[in-house]
């Protein structure tokens, strides 16, 4: 089943770098070189919501999470999830009688503050980081070199954590959207009050994409939202491109567990369904803890006991492990000091331990050399140039 599962996502990729079209059978045209959608007539007054007829989309290749339509007049109506939101051209009225719900951005979209940090790293790729200058993060919380150096530099300051922003800064800063992760939720509160500020908050759900692509695809919403989807393509496309060659390679079978232990001594792992895992098997491995599933909430991760993670990983020909959370390693034996059992594991005999960086999960557009690293542990193929992950000595 999982060598039909990879055949199906080769013979899909390849058919997808042969039609690499911007814009959906809808209607919609391509757009200018500069980026621009394709309707530039000049905007009219008088608008409602019943005439934003949506004859145009934009095309997604694999993510689920986020759609985008195309109206008159350079309107787009974006859905996420449950919410939706009507995105105004400068200098366009609001139409009349929008919906109660539907949330309105109008553009420019500027002075964001950036609460949900794998966004940033889309608007790095479309070179629109100074659209953003109230963060969510301190300083040393960035492991983006971009973002540090706006907030050293006070291009970007910081503006309160999620639970706790800073509302009157916000406020006064002339916030055009407050782009939060789901954590957001946790504090309701918190999204009432800025709405009420007249801010309109936006929720990010690329961590949600099951496909380790879609998640890189969040950022063409970016550009539809900053009127960049000529770039936010071209770059997509350069992704898929240079990861062609691996799709059509055979698997080579070996298996790859990823994982860290968390500070109570368990196993904290990503479920099969997962992207990590999707992307191990797109970059010619097997997913060690594939059987692992939990049906109990929708989280990427579950946490097992080590006795569990032993029956099932101890085989393993590779270990990857996670610092996102837990400290950097930089050794075996650091490894092997935070559960003495992993000692046994064959991966751990022969040397074939490695380590995630910090960045990796705040840089949203790593997926793509995620996967090049992964192959290139698993065959041998130029180790020196690896992005994310360094081998434990």
């Amino acid at each position: 089943m999982r060598e039909e599962t990879v055949m199906t996502y080769r013979k899909f990729f390849r058919a997808l770098l042969l039609a690499a079209l911007l814009l959906c059978a809808c209607g919609q045209q391509q757009p200018s070189p500069s980026g621009e959608p394709p309707s530039q007539a000049p905007s009219r007054s008088g608008l409602s919501w019943d005439d934003l007829a949506w004859s145009g989309c934009l095309q997604l290749d694999y993510a689920q999470m986020f759609a985008v339509d195309y109206g008159p007049e350079n309107f787009k109506r974006i859905t996420i999830d449950q919410d939706t939101y009507l995105v105004v051209p400068e200098g366009a009225e609001v139409p009349a009688d929008v919906p109660d719900g539907v949330t309105v951005l109008c553009q420019p979209i500027q002075n964001i503050y950036l609460q949900a940090t794998a966004a940033m790293d889309c608007f790095r790729q479309l070179d629109a980081m100074d659209a953003v200058t109230l963060s969510g993060t301190q300083a040393e919380g960035w492991y983006i070199p971009e973002a540090r150096a706006a907030m050293e530099a006070g291009r970007m300051v910081y503006a309160g954590k999620y639970s706790a922003p800073d509302y009157e800064l916000i406020k006064t800063s002339g916030c055009g959207l407050a782009l939060e992760s789901t954590m957001i939720y946790h504090n309701p509160e918190v999204k009432e009050q800025l709405e009420r500020l007249g801010i309109p908050v936006l929720v990010e759900r690329s961590s949600y994409e099951s496909h380790p692509l879609g998640r890189m695809e969040w950022v063409k919403l970016y550009g539809a939202l900053l009127n960049r989807e000529l770039e936010a393509e071209t770059y997509f496309r350069q992704q898929l491109e240079q990861l062609a060659p691996i799709l059509e390679q055979e698997n080579t079978g070996k298996t790859v567990a990823f994982f860290y232990i968390t500070s109570n001594g368990a196993v904290s792992v990503r479920k099969s369904g997962d992207y990590i895992a999707k992307a191990i098997d797109l970059a010619g491995g097997v997913y060690a803890l594939r059987g692992l599933t939990d049906e109990e909430n929708a989280l990427s991760t579950m946490n097992i006991q080590m006795e569990t993670f032993y029956q099932e990983a101890r085989e393993a020909d590779v270990l990857i492990y996670n610092s996102a959370i837990d400290a950097n390693l930089e050794t075996i034996e650091q490894l092997v000091a935070k559960a003495a059992p992993l000692a046994d594991f064959k991966a751990v005999q022969s040397g074939d331990v490695w380590c995630t960086g910090k960045s990796m999960f705040q840089e949203s557009q790593s997926v793509g050399s995620l996967i090049l690293d992964i192959h290139a542990i698993l065959t041998g193929e130029d180790e020196g140039g690896l992005v994310h992950l360094h081998r434990l000595v």
